[in-house]
């Protein structure tokens, strides 16, 4: 049986993240694979070394540089057609971003992981149509302004113009639907993780995807006052984003911000923080993304956004260090992450004072 290169790349791709898995595969390939078992090992330690060291595979396509001499053929063209489409890719985000009139514009990081997810080992992804996938991530508008000119004979003249404004999406979802219409794909939730894995990495220095990566967050950390932090102890490295006035990433403005954004890579189990009722789980495509609230009693809830999966629902019993879903970048969000919230009698507190340290 013959194995297409571009099916073993994706497949020994999917492995390395955990060391237990690459250990475990390469004995597996070895009594099955021995005709191709030196292409797989040239390619394990392309992808297997740290950003440190700068001779992984994502390394070399997002941050640059030239493929070793030693590396396989094969994987030097799809690296450095990678590189290419990354190229064509910044000058569309470029022209996109300077279409944004308030706020940041695109994540550059987030399009091209999405577009190596899709693409990586694929056949000539430099030939896509780069504009047409960063289009996916904005809608566009027609505004129109006023604009002064000086005619021939030196009077000053104002006249309507109309221009184009881009907006970037803000909600994960929409954007997935965009690629695959304008695209003609069909995305698996494969691929979906595998961009999330891709986008942490690149951002944070770790990938995403299996329970209990984060040092802690396989086991409830709860504090003497019984209260439980959603993800495990280690968590106040990880807070990206405090309670309070903050700067809007999506508009640039100052605004109240309700949670804390505790950065965590898609998959993580988020866990209640004491005995409750859950009274919500549910999409909420305005921001929450994928959320639960629970009403603890004595006018406390508790709330966690951007999941990308609920393992409870309405009703639901739960006691502190429960897992109630998976982290995600559902909703109004710019990566994978957890916006928690403590209310006490409807008003938003700081969470911090009750979080476990």
């Amino acid at each position: 049986m013959v194995i297409p290169a571009s099916a073993l790349v994706r497949a020994v791709a999917t492995v390395l993240a955990d060391e237990r898995s690459r250990k475990a595969v390469g004995w597996i390939l070895l009594a099955i694979l021995s005709p191709v078992i030196l292409l797989i090992a040239a390619f394990c330690s392309i992808l297997g070394g740290s950003a440190a060291h700068n001779n992984s595979a994502l390394d070399l396509c997002f941050s640059g540089g030239t493929p070793p001499p030693d590396m396989p053929a094969e994987y030097r063209t799809y690296i450095e057609d990678i590189q290419r489409s990354f190229a064509l890719l910044d000058n569309s985000i470029a022209a996109i971003n300077g279409m944004v009139e308030e706020g940041d514009g695109l994540d550059s990081i987030r399009v091209k992981a999405i577009f190596y997810a899709l693409y990586f080992g694929d056949q000539s992804p430099s030939s896509r149509a780069h504009q047409q996938f960063a289009d996916c991530f904005v809608t566009y508008e027609e505004h129109n302004r006023t604009v002064t000119t000086t005619d021939e004979e030196g009077n000053e003249v104002e006249t309507e113009e109309t221009y184009t404004v881009a907006i970037p999406i803000a909600d994960q979802e929409t954007i997935w639907s965009n690629i695959q219409t304008a695209l003609g794909l069909i995305i698996t939730e494969e691929q979906r993780g595998n961009a999330d894995s891709i986008y942490n990495l690149v951002r944070y220095g770790a990938p995403s995807g299996t329970e209990g990566w984060i040092p802690g967050a396989g086991v409830p950390f709860i504090g003497a006052d019984g209260f439980c932090s959603p993800v495990g102890s280690g968590w106040e490295s990880r807070v990206t984003s405090e309670f309070g006035y903050r700067s809007d990433p999506f508009t640039g403005q100052t605004r109240g911000h309700t949670g804390i954004d505790i950065a965590v890579p898609t998959g993580t189990p988020v866990r209640a923080a004491l005995p409750g009722v859950v009274t919500t789980a549910a999409y909420n495509a305005g921001g929450y993304g994928y959320y639960v609230m629970v009403d603890h009693g004595n006018g406390m809830v508790t709330l966690y956004a951007h999941n990308s999966k609920l393992l409870v629902q309405a009703g639901d019993t739960v006691e502190a260090g429960d897992i109630l879903s998976l982290s995600g970048s559902t909703g109004r969000s710019t990566g994978p992450h957890l916006h928690f919230e403590v209310r006490i009698n409807g008003q938003r507190v700081n969470p911090r004072s009750y979080l476990p340290t």
